[in-house]
């Protein structure tokens, strides 16, 4: 039994020495292969520059002369190199920036093309005036800006169909009519001025809400007209109704069949007294409210009416284009 101890002793301690001994023979194994291969840590181009490269766990940096730069050098290799400490380390994929290095090819050139010339957009453009038709008292509205004529492209043809919006105020120097927006249609350009013709008309925001109150009944109509130079116009009509003299009530409200007989003598004003006139005095109605100041005057023995308004006018369809009209209505 001893006997047997003593064999199983001397065994596993030969066994240790056996494998000491086969770690050692492997180091210097590996040691070996690496000269041998030190030539490997150049770059697949060829190139020069620092290269490191992991075998078996080891790392190895160095400076290399590859083929690309052994040309002029008689085909000979040469190499600088340096071992690490022995040390088994978990092999790691280069660094990106080692990786970045020769691939960026946009870093040390210039952009492409070169700085362009900066040139003043307002350079290639033209100043035009606005001129409103007579019927407003003030003519002259402000400038338009439009590029000038340039090979097949020509200014005016620019400037024919813009939408100029415009407050009434301005129009007519008076501060009352400032809820008023006029729009204004580029028809003609005559030299250095625009020549304009009316293209509708529309109430601001504020002034329309602050229309609507309590204790009162909102009426509203529309119509589709056409004057006497073959104008299609849609009207909108709004009107509100107001307390009677001398009454207690608080509300005023109006029964539905008094709302519909209003509205149908809305709709018969507003077409007699657009049907009868050109545009032209048509606009000229819209100003002092004659049409409004009409209804709220034939209404009166149905329910009394306030605040009653040609709000909106909208131009369905526009006859053809006649300059000597448009010198009638507008001249330069």
């Amino acid at each position: 039994m001893e006997l047997f101890l003593l064999l199983r002793t001397l065994n596993q301690s030969s066994s240790l020495q056996a494998c000491r001994l086969l770690i050692c023979f492997l180091i210097l194994l590996i040691c070996f292969l690496i000269l041998l291969n030190r030539g490997r840590g150049v770059n697949a181009a060829g190139s020069a520059g620092e290269t490191r490269v992991w075998v078996l766990g080891i790392r190895v940096q160095g400076l290399g002369f590859g083929a690309a730069g052994a040309k002029g050098r008689g085909n000979k290799r040469f190499f600088l190199f340096r071992l690490t400490p022995l040390v088994i380390v978990a092999a790691a994929a280069p660094t990106s920036a080692t990786m970045a290095v020769g691939k960026n090819k946009r870093i040390s050139k210039g952009k492409k093309g070169g700085k362009k010339k900066i040139v003043d957009p307002f350079s290639k453009k033209d100043w035009y005036d606005i001129k409103a038709p007579t019927t407003f008292s003030q003519r002259s509205l402000g400038k338009t800006l439009v590029t000038r004529t340039a090979g097949t492209k020509i200014a005016s043809d620019g400037l024919k169909g813009r939408v100029f919006e415009v407050s009434l105020a301005d129009l007519q120097q008076d501060e009352d009519q400032a809820f008023r927006k006029i729009k204004l249609r580029a028809e003609d350009v005559q030299g250095k001025n625009v020549l304009t013709n009316f293209w509708g008309m529309d109430f601001t925001t504020d002034k329309l809400r602050s229309l609507v109150r309590k204790w009162q009944s909102l009426i509203e109509a529309h119509v589709d007209v056409k004057t006497t130079d073959n104008y299609q116009l849609r009207l909108f009509c709004i009107a509100f109704t107001k307390k009677r003299p001398n009454q207690i009530k608080k509300t005023c409200y109006a029964q539905s069949s008094q709302i519909r007989q209003i509205r149908r003598k809305m709709r018969e004003i507003m077409v007699r007294e657009a049907s009868t006139c050109d545009l032209k005095e048509l606009v000229a109605k819209f100003i002092p409210e004659v049409i409004g100041k009409e209804i709220e005057k034939v209404t009166q023995g149905i329910y009394p009416l306030q605040n009653t308004f040609v709000r909106k006018v909208k131009i369905l369809k526009a006859p053809k284009f006649d300059l000597m009209k448009l010198m009638e209505v507008s001249p330069p």
